[in-house]
């Protein structure tokens, strides 16, 4: 079955916001503004299978809300990296960012070509992200960069 991708509208936000609560992530932040950042990935009928968003900042971007349901092909996911990365580029972004506290993850991203940073190379302007401030109090966190 072929997935399709594509930028998430406001008549989306119901149902974005319904999916990742499933999911067991927050929907802080998510709102009419925040949802040009978010790319969906549906199946031929629509239903929705997988999203990811970005917190935009001027020159930044911090990833959140990677979520995809069982089953979709590991290619569905980069494919959503590489057009968040076009997304990001279209938008005047010099650098992505993401946080995790699963470790696992890590040659993942790696191969994506993020990089490792520490905390203190974060950009001041994520300190406004209730995100970010959540995961600052993860003792595990993980914070990596990619370069547009």
């Amino acid at each position: 079955m072929q997935a399709l991708i594509r930028r998430a509208k406001k008549e989306d936000l119901g149902i974005l916001q319904a999916f990742l609560s499933r999911a067991g992530l927050g929907t802080d932040g998510l709102n009419d503004d925040s949802i040009d950042y978010f790319l969906l990935l549906e199946n031929e009928d629509g239903t929705l299978k997988g999203t990811l968003g970005m917190e935009a900042y001027t020159e930044f971007g911090l990833l959140r809300s990677l979520v995809v349901a069982p089953g979709q092909a590991e290619k569905e996911i980069f494919i959503l990296f590489d057009q968040m990365v076009q997304l990001a580029n279209e938008k005047g972004m010099k650098d992505l960012f993401l946080a995790t506290n699963k470790s696992v993850a890590l040659p993942f991203f790696e191969l994506m070509g993020f990089q490792r940073v520490e905390r203190e190379e974060l950009p001041s302007e994520f300190y406004q992200s209730e995100h970010i401030r959540h995961v600052l109090n993860v003792d595990n966190s993980l914070f990596l960069k990619f370069s547009l």
